[in-house]
């Protein structure tokens, strides 16, 4: 399942290093607090949410189908404190058995799946009844102006520069369509800029997976 974005997966980390400076780390750990169990992350990226994962997750399974960061990803599993493996493969097509998880993650990676409700069904159907998703995901601006400046964005140089994001999708409707239930959600702009960019609305929450 491996896919090549070159030129997207060495500017992630440098792109992860200026979030980072942002203060992404916070909300990435209010994400994790409290996971427990067997734990699936989709789109891990380079690993740069594996330290923040709390010690009673027993095993993590971490998937990135983009070859140069999953190369990253593998190298910062082998520091991970809990047990991490990295996994070949897309969020369509999971190669895991029904009810596998406890809990499943996804950071600012819905935006950027070429199907949401294909993502969501898959997360849906490896979890067990009742098992969390958590969820920080940049989402559908508020404001009638910066859903202009998204659906520009999204459009045009957006998708391709960003390794498939568009910044206006309605992530939380599709999260409920696919099943779960939301039980927590804070809705918040990051990076705060003086100017809001149209990637900057945030969502951070806690979804349950129908019984």
């Amino acid at each position: 399942m491996t896919t090549s974005r070159p030129i997207f997966g060495r500017l992630y980390p440098r792109m992860n290093r200026a979030m980072e400076k942002a203060g992404i780390s916070i909300h990435r750990e209010r994400m994790l607090a409290g996971l427990t169990g067997r734990v699936i992350e989709i789109g891990a990226g380079d690993g740069a949410s594996f330290p923040f994962y709390p010690a009673d997750v027993t095993h993590l399974s971490a998937v990135e189908p983009e070859s140069h960061l999953r190369k990253r990803a593998k190298s910062a599993a082998e520091g991970a404190k809990i047990p991490t493996e990295v996994v070949d493969a897309a969020a369509d097509r999971l190669p895991f058995p029904d009810a596998h998880f406890d809990a499943a993650v996804v950071s600012l990676v819905l935006c950027s799946v070429p199907e949401q409700t294909e993502a969501l069904n898959e997360i849906m159907r490896v979890l067990r009844p009742g098992g969390q998703l958590r969820f920080f995901e940049h989402v559908r601006a508020e404001s009638p102006g910066l859903r202009r400046a998204q659906r520009m964005l999204d459009a045009t140089v957006g998708p391709a520069l960003c390794g498939g994001c568009h910044s206006g999708r309605d992530t939380l409707s599709a999260i409920t369509r696919a099943g779960f239930r939301i039980e927590q959600c804070e809705r918040f702009r990051f990076p705060e800029t003086s100017v809001p960019m149209p990637a900057s609305q945030h969502v951070l929450g806690t979804a349950v997976a129908s019984a």
